[in-house]
């Protein structure tokens, strides 16, 4: 058998012996002040907690409809619809984790660089998406109807690194996005450009000179020519100054696809001359 300590006794008490105690030396006026003061200090404490969360809810709207109206009505827009489509995207089960919300929280916060007052856009807008009932293809036709081709480009590009920085890359996830991107009339050419360069990443390793030939929509081996044509056409799609309506980290997104591409164009020139 064991020995165990005699645990301390608690003063569940402690509250009948006080009472007791202000009855016997106060009568019934000090009794009667003593539960006023109880009473008035339980709401006293209620009332705090409640101003304090309203204060932290209006700092937190504040903040957000700050930073909303430092942006362009085209920069918002983008967001929202983004945001909004990859609730959707990863809705494809009917259901939607704290860990699929996260992906997407992180992807603005690492991805992006998304400041303090950002994130809590992003967060109220996460939130407001989980909750709204609207169906993908109306959001896709609002997108569609809104931006031209070089923003619907840069929303699939997202799309996949969204995807991909999961651990697991779902199947149905992908051909939502491939179905999304046929919805958006996004070229199979420029299709295969974007799925080449992550399946070549994810899913199995590539030599330098096959993933530059991928990063450029081609197949390996294409001929100089092709190469040409098909960086002089990325590249115009790509370009900074086609997406710098849609805001700062979005023409940085556009910034790192033109590196590439370049890289792509300058190693394989290189090679055939």
């Amino acid at each position: 058998m064991q020995y165990r300590r005699h645990e301390r006794p608690g003063c569940s008490g402690c509250f009948l012996i006080l009472i007791l105690g202000l009855l016997l030396f106060g009568g019934a006026p000090l009794f009667l002040k003593f539960v006023g003061m109880m009473f008035f200090g339980g709401f006293f404490a209620l009332f705090s907690v409640m101003a304090a969360f309203w204060g932290f809810s209006y700092y937190i709207r504040r903040r957000v409809s700050e930073y909303e109206r430092s942006q362009s009505e085209s920069h918002n827009t983008f967001v929202f619809l983004l945001i909004n489509i990859l609730i959707k995207i990863a809705q494809f089960d009917n259901v939607i984790t704290r860990e699929e919300t996260d992906t997407i929280y992180r992807f603005f916060q690492h991805n992006l660089n998304y400041s303090y007052n950002q994130l809590l856009w992003v967060k109220e807008l996460i939130k407001e998406a989980c909750e709204r009932s609207v169906d993908l293809e109306t959001l896709l036709t609002e997108f569609k109807g809104e931006f031209a081709y070089e923003p619907r480009l840069i929303l699939v590009e997202l799309i996949y690194q969204v995807i991909f920085t999961q651990d697991r890359v779902p199947e149905q996830q992908l051909d939502l996005a491939q179905k999304i991107a046929g919805f958006l009339e996004i070229s199979a050419y420029d299709l295969q450009a974007i799925q080449s360069r992550y399946f070549a990443r994810y899913r199995q390793p590539v030599a330098d000179e096959d993933r530059y030939y991928r990063t450029l929509g081609l197949n390996p081996g294409a001929g100089r020519d092709e190469v040409k044509k098909a960086y002089r056409e990325l590249s115009m799609k790509y370009h900074p100054d086609k997406v710098v309506h849609l805001g700062e980290e979005f023409r940085k997104v556009a910034e790192e696809k033109m590196k590439d591409l370049n890289a792509a164009y300058q190693y394989l020139k290189k090679k055939m001359e």
